[in-house]
């Protein structure tokens, strides 16, 4: 906006005297005075785009006002525009870091497992029974292998202690165990 008065000219806040530019002084902050005006209005910001429900809402906003604060001290409100557009600018750019911070976050996230059908539950089911009968057809001491390395989920080396073989013979056993599970599964 430009105003001319008597040889004087006043140009977004910046005086001009005959052709000089002289500036303005900048009004003196007061810090408390902004907390108080505008915590309400950073904290509804907040809560409104990243959810009241989140737990760390609170952090983000003295982040904010932090931010705020140090930014006033150090001078980098020139006072182009006001100081709630200042506030709101400074929100609005820590919201969104927070929410990519968020979201690089969930994308290593594993997946969880998806819940099975009805129909692949009951095909689980007969797998599994399946080949339970599969393994009773088995010679005990291949059952009992199996029955120790898989269902108790003991390590090699302790079903060998406990069968008193070595470890060597419970790894041949289980592969053996496994390819006469193949070949009865396939009949």
């Amino acid at each position: 906006m430009i105003f001319v008065t008597l040889h004087r000219l006043v140009i977004q806040g910046n005086w001009l005297y005959n052709g000089t530019k002289v500036e303005q002084k900048k009004p003196e902050i007061d810090t408390k005075e902004i907390i108080a005006k505008y915590r309400p209005i950073v904290s509804f910001r907040v809560k409104k785009s990243i959810g009241a429900q989140t737990p760390d809402w609170e952090d983000v906003v003295n982040e904010i006002m932090v931010n705020v604060l140090e930014k006033l001290k150090k001078g980098e409100f020139r006072g182009d525009s006001s100081i709630g557009t200042f506030i709101y600018t400074i929100t609005s750019r820590r919201i969104i870091d927070h929410i990519r911070q968020k979201s690089k976050v969930l994308r290593h996230a594993p997946e969880p497992d998806p819940y099975l059908s009805p129909q692949e539950h009951i095909e689980n089911k007969e797998r599994a029974e399946w080949i339970a009968k599969a393994i009773e057809k088995l010679k005990p001491k291949y059952k009992e292998v199996l029955y120790l390395y898989y269902y108790q989920e003991l390590s090699r080396e302790e079903v060998a202690k406990r069968l008193n073989i070595t470890s060597r013979r419970v790894s041949e056993r289980v592969n053996y165990a496994q390819k006469l599970l193949k070949k009865v599964m396939k009949q």
